[in-house]
């Protein structure tokens, strides 16, 4: 098999053209072995089959989190919403305890799903493949909720390196 050209562009460039497209933005949370809640945020969400449900999501090797992710048995992914700006900048960003005041509830698993997501997706973690600078990981959804008003709620999304809200048509 022919191996790839080497790219014609530098990091900047590939960034750029990346950001041209939108995507939703989740928080993926779960719990360590000690207890300790453990959330990051994440734009890098795609369902992958219908039958079996099947999503992915991708982690950066050099997260602090990747030991808790790749060997914990359950995760879940949260859809935030356009309002949930400060919960995407806090997972994103603060050091310490991101659960700190931020409602929660757990799931059959134990696993914690975040009050006001628009969607999640509670996941046995399937498998795993290391690729580039990334772990992707690939979860069998076991279950899976909506938010009761999703149809009236602005989803976040993130497109040319800035969060929007973008109400359904």
């Amino acid at each position: 098999m022919k191996r790839a050209s080497p790219p014609n562009f530098d990091v900047a460039a590939f960034r750029r053209a990346l950001g041209q497209f939108a995507t939703g933005v989740t928080v993926i949370t779960t719990r360590a072995p000690s207890g300790q809640l453990i959330g990051i945020t994440a734009s890098s969400f795609n369902s992958v089959s219908l039958n079996p449900p099947l999503v992915l999501w991708s982690l950066a090797t050099k997260s602090a989190s990747m030991p808790v992710f790749q060997m914990n048995s359950h995760y879940v992914v949260n859809v935030l919403a356009a309002e949930q700006l400060d919960l995407c900048n806090r997972f994103a960003t603060v050091k310490g305890d991101r659960f700190a005041g931020v409602s929660h509830a757990a799931s059959d698993t134990g696993m914690p799903v975040l009050d006001g997501a628009l969607a999640w997706f509670e996941c046995h973690n399937r498998s795993r493949y290391e690729e580039g600078d990334h772990v992707i990981f690939v979860g069998e959804v076991e279950r899976c909720g909506v938010h009761p008003n999703a149809d009236e709620i602005a989803p976040l999304i993130f497109h040319g390196g800035a969060f929007h809200g973008v109400k359904p048509l």
